[in-house]
């Protein structure tokens, strides 16, 4: 029995040390073939295989059997999902949720809408971490990590958004524009947790330049960020180089985007997670 934290795997975190930990899988599919957002799948050839691909695609949420599968034999379970401006996957655990304490009167069940996605996550799973390594109550976790919620923000740097627009989360037209002037966009969550376009920048230099000063702007003085790349490690590690310039006291990771965050940032793309003050 005991606590668990489940997260569905827009989070990019297939494994948290000291906690029961999982995630559970979106999927991606285009031109007959579907990738799983799982270990052991090779994200890579996903992002290049879109690149090519000319037809349409979708993704799926994991659904309510899979969230209970992952609750099972637990007593306290903390669930963790993509915005559910952006995924049914929150609407899915919620059901779960309740049907679950329902068939387990004495189990609760917590389910945590992150308004984000990837590195936003990872940092509520750390927290949700540091509360259980901590010895908190359930109640007080719930507490705890719900202020923290309030502190954390998002940011996306991406190079195409042709899959975004594809599945209606940009608008076509822009996306089209974009690809046209080749430039990079930075966005942000909006407090529904869709997705808002902030800036145009040409070049990386001048992008990740602008991605320090959004999260200065936005209220980061040194806390924890995350950095998560889509096939572009070199460019993840020049923004944690900045970041570290202007607030040398940051404590800055990185990691690769899996599966459904690989989709949405595509070739390129950043997705930084920050606290803010």
């Amino acid at each position: 029995m005991g606590i668990k934290v489940v997260s569905d795997s827009s989070s990019n975190v297939f494994a948290m040390p000291d906690i029961e930990y999982q995630s559970v899988p979106l999927k991606i599919m285009f031109g007959g073939r579907e990738y799983v957002d799982e270990p052991g799948t090779d994200f890579e050839k996903m992002v290049l295989d879109l690149q090519d691909h000319r037809g349409p695609s979708t993704t799926s949420c994991p659904n309510v059997m899979e969230w209970l599968n992952a609750f099972a034999g637990h007593d306290e379970i903390f669930g963790i999902t993509i915005s559910s401006g952006l995924s049914a996957s929150f609407e899915a655990a919620e059901m779960a949720a309740r049907q679950y304490m329902e068939e387990n009167p004495t189990a609760k069940v917590h389910i945590i809408d992150s308004k984000a996605t990837g590195a936003t996550m990872r940092l509520i799973i750390e927290r949700l971490r540091d509360g259980i390594v901590g010895g908190k109550s359930f109640e007080q976790i719930i507490e705890d990590v719900g202020e923290y919620f309030k502190r954390t923000r998002i940011l996306y740097a991406l190079e195409s958004l042709n899959n975004l627009a594809n599945n209606g989360r940009v608008n076509m037209h822009v996306a089209r524009v974009i690809g046209a002037l080749n430039v990079r966009i930075i966005g942000h969550a909006s407090d529904e947790g869709t997705i808002e376009l902030l800036h145009k920048c040409r070049g990386e230099k001048r992008t990740l330049k602008a991605i320090v000063r959004e999260m200065a702007e936005r209220g980061y003085a040194g806390g924890n960020v995350h950095i998560d790349h889509c096939l572009n490690l070199p460019a993840a590690e020049k923004l944690k180089a900045l970041i570290k310039a202007d607030f040398p006291d940051g404590n800055v990771g990185i990691g690769p985007c899996t599966g459904l965050c690989s989709y949405y940032a595509d070739k390129g793309g950043l997705i930084i997670g920050y606290e803010v003050s």
